[in-house]
């Protein structure tokens, strides 16, 4: 007959068994699941958009309400090409190159809306296609810049179907800016400088020159327009949708939100900026620092047949030009990857309020930067992110030496006092309030305080967070390679344990897809767990046994770079750990956990003789 603890710990393991496989499901197989279902869903969509002549009615935004905003069509002629690039060829254009984008300008509206990402690719094969930032509005996936003005009468100001005349056929670049004019002909030319440096910061300097006998008021804007729902990783350690900093405060609004709330509007703000923000690239419109304006960030979900509409955009003071003056107004566009280095140059250069927000430095954001940076000076003098993350670790590890050995000998001097504790128990286990007293009196005798091995550990969480979240948003990780068979620290361990890492020739679904450096992690953290003697209770101990297990299948889809600075950081507490036991001439149960654990699964599969009646 069994004994109800035995039974009470077969009920444990079932439930951890189900938790492991609930929260797998949970945080991995479900949102793939969705993230495969939406990609489906958009193709349908789109494949359907490229077989109508005109995009539906509502693809574009109203003007926002009391606040003036542009016109009620981002462009005019919005007929849906068959591919970006059938798109692009609707209009004619003026080039972009410099030495981090090319793409180009469309003439048609005076849009910026064609951006390609000269330094990455799709994929780790070189020869793949750069990423695609921006998209004209007639392709599937929609993504682009508009300025303009706004006035009494809309013949009067430029729109989307408003053809601009270029000053030259020459490209855009660093050295040479390009100049659009249009002239309405009733008294009103407008002009449009269009700079760029090496980078990614967009210059556009709009003017309008009053040929007219009588003043003209005029309100000039600019937007920033995403047609359809991208596709988005979906972590919670990081956010992916609206961002902007109107004001001083950070503001982000996930595409979900803005699509089921609408967003937000801001009215009477000064400096800061506005945006849409990828992982690891992101768009944003920087109004003058010195002038109030007011904004929107916005999201309308898709009327029928149409497409999810995002949108930022901001409204500067009406401008009143006399007869014969010329007004201006300039401001600057960030399209591009989310450089670090970069972005904080921009910001200290033109004094764009908490512009380096656009990178997700998280609420630990005094603790993440600088660990980025020191990651960052590693990853120069080293020369492989991988090498970079272990020496990182290995820097913080000894910076919190001195509290993590204050900790792990309060741990030791606690084994010590393991026998007596046991005894204790043993000697009162029909009399709690006693056993509790004869411990306490064994605490103050011994001068240990049972909870101040915590303190350390718990000071230390905030840093380790800390640099998990800058491994997680770093663009340094994105397709760096490491060694052996981690070509892409981004990616998630490509090998997998249930087809021998590749030497069984078959695919594994992705509930086993687990690899040699999530299997080493898990590895890591038990022998960690086996230092320390057997839990007198069982069910602590249950939950010590299968918690690396859970954390194996869990980190089993986050990218290779992430699961090996975990496994590292087990590997160092590991040693740091032993050390110190060893120091303290603490008992080490490292070898007899590790004998108890292969006598007790050899038990447990061994096969029992019939007996004999």
């Amino acid at each position: 007959m069994k004994k109800p603890e035995d039974q009470n710990n077969l009920f444990l393991a079932v439930i951890l068994s189900m938790a492991v496989l609930f929260l797998w499901h949970f945080f991995i197989a479900a949102p793939h699941q969705r993230e495969q279902e939406r990609v489906a869903q958009q193709q349908k969509e789109v494949a359907a958009q490229q077989q109508q002549t005109t995009v539906p009615a509502g693809t574009a935004p109203a003007a926002p309400g009391a606040t003036p905003g542009p016109a009620a069509t981002p462009a005019g002629g919005t007929a849906v090409a068959e591919s970006r690039d059938a798109a692009i060829a609707k209009a004619p254009r003026v080039p972009i190159d410099t030495p981090s984008v090319h793409g180009s300008i469309s003439l048609k509206g005076g849009l910026i809306d064609d951006i390609t990402l000269k330094r990455y690719h799709e994929t780790i094969d070189k020869k793949s296609p750069n990423v695609v930032l921006f998209s004209p509005l007639e392709a599937p996936m929609a993504y682009f810049a508009e300025y303009g003005w706004q006035g009494a009468s809309p013949a009067d100001v430029p729109n989307g179907d408003t053809l601009w005349t270029a000053s030259s056929s020459a490209p855009l670049t660093p050295s040479a800016p390009v100049t659009l004019t249009w002239d309405n002909g009733r008294g009103l030319v407008f002009t449009r400088t269009i700079s760029v440096d090496d980078n990614y910061l967009f210059t556009v300097a709009d003017a309008v020159e009053n040929k007219t006998g009588a003043a003209v008021s005029l309100t000039p804007y600019a937007r920033l327009y995403r047609i359809g729902t991208p596709h988005i990783e979906g972590y919670v350690i990081q956010h992916e949708g609206l961002i902007g900093v109107p004001g001083e405060k950070l503001t982000e609004i996930t595409y979900a939100t803005a699509l089921k709330e609408g967003g937000e509007s801001f009215t009477d703000r000064k400096s800061g900026w506005l945006g849409i923000t990828d992982k690891y690239w992101a768009a944003s419109l920087v109004p003058p620092q010195d002038t109030a304006y007011n904004a929107n960030m916005k999201g309308r979900p898709p009327s029928a047949g149409g497409r999810d509409l995002y949108w930022v955009d901001y409204t500067l003071p009406t401008l009143t030009t006399a007869p014969g003056q010329t007004s201006k107004v300039e401001s600057r566009l960030y399209a591009g990857a989310k450089e670090v280095k970069v972005i904080e140059r921009y910001e200290e250069q033109f004094k764009i309020a908490n512009f380096n927000l656009m990178v997700d430095w998280g609420m630990f954001g005094f603790l993440t930067k600088p660990l980025y940076h020191l990651l960052d000076w590693l990853y120069a003098f080293l020369g492989n992110f991988g090498l970079a993350i272990l020496a990182v670790t290995v820097l913080v590890k000894l910076a919190f030496f001195p509290l993590a050995s204050k900790s792990y000998e309060k741990l030791a001097k606690m084994k010590k006092l393991q026998p007596q504790m046991e005894a204790l128990r043993e000697r009162h286990k029909d009399d709690k309030a006693r056993q509790q007293q004869e411990l306490m009196a064994l605490y103050k005798t011994e001068k240990i305080n049972p909870l101040a091995g915590c303190l350390p550990i718990l000071l230390q969480i905030p840093v380790f967070f800390a640099l998990y979240k800058v491994l997680f948003i770093s663009i340094d990780m994105r397709h760096a390679p490491f060694y052996g068979w981690i070509h892409d620290l981004s990616a998630k361990d490509p090998t997998s344990l249930f087809n021998l890492f590749g030497l069984l020739p078959f695919a594994v679904p992705d509930i086993l897809h687990v690899g040699a450096w999530p299997l080493i992690m898990g590895i890591t953290m038990w022998l960690q767990m086996q230092l320390n003697p057997p839990q007198p209770d069982p069910v602590q101990q249950m939950i010590f046994s299968w918690m690396p297990v859970l954390f194996t299948f869990l980190l089993a889809a986050f990218p290779a770079g992430l699961v090996i600075y975990w496994a590292w950081n087990n590997i160092l507490s590991l040693a740091q750990q032993y050390y110190i036991s060893k120091k303290q001439g603490a008992e080490i149960h490292l070898l007899q956990n590790i004998k108890r654990n292969l006598i007790a699964v050899g038990n447990a599969v061994r096969l029992k003789k019939p007996t004999k009646t």
